[in-house]
């Protein structure tokens, strides 16, 4: 994990809410580094089911099936680290300015302050990563605290914005194999939030 609250604020949430909290963090475990093998063993195993994502499941499972740990890391490094940079900026300041470390960094920042939510000790990414804010996304959606109102604002204000074109790009990137089945799964999360706050408008 890269963001963390202050204090642990968990409510009960519905079977709606944590599908979709579920989904985001899977989501940002996914970019946040490569997957290790536990994780790779988990998506071998999922189960398609018959809901909106089991298209995407089932392409996940099957680009898990195609590949070994080391073979997902040198996919990773190749997207997102590189010799000097990556292929693909995974920052929100990236993608909306063309710089990093620029105004929706401290924009952000300042609104996760507010929200009680921190980045974690040790971890040195700028909060903007695509990996932080999908994180941020599954906090706020469980958060004692916050509501689905706090949940549309953040997304409108900080995901939305860019992120689809983030995972566009990733299903495009050349060096993406297992990381196009991991951008469909972003693509999908971000159509069902559209519908989720459309349906609550």
């Amino acid at each position: 994990m890269q963001i963390e609250a202050a204090a642990v604020k968990e409510r009960a949430v519905t079977e709606d809410e944590r599908a979709r909290a579920d989904n985001y963090r899977l989501v940002a475990a996914l970019l946040a580094r490569p997957p290790r093998a536990d994780l790779l063993a988990a998506l071998r195993g999922i189960d398609d089911g018959d809901g909106p994502l089991a298209p995407i499941w089932r392409d996940l499972r099957q680009a898990a099936d195609a590949c070994e740990v080391s073979q997902v890391e040198d996919e990773y490094n190749r997207l997102f680290i590189g010799l000097g940079r990556g292929e693909l900026m995974p920052y929100a300041s990236w993608y909306l300015t063309g710089f990093l470390m620029e105004r929706p960094l401290a924009e952000l920042r300042a609104e996760l302050a507010r929200l009680g939510f921190a980045r974690q000790e040790g971890i040195f990414e700028p909060e903007d990563h695509a990996a932080s804010l999908c994180e941020v996304m599954a906090l706020i959606i469980t958060d004692d605290e916050l509501n689905a109102t706090d949940s549309k604002v953040f997304f409108d204000r900080f995901l939305g914005s860019w992120l689809g074109r983030f995972f566009e790009d990733l299903d495009g990137a050349e060096s993406a194999a297992f990381y196009q089945a991991v951008a469909r799964l972003g693509s999908r999360v971000m159509a069902i939030e559209r519908e989720y706050f459309s349906m609550r408008a």
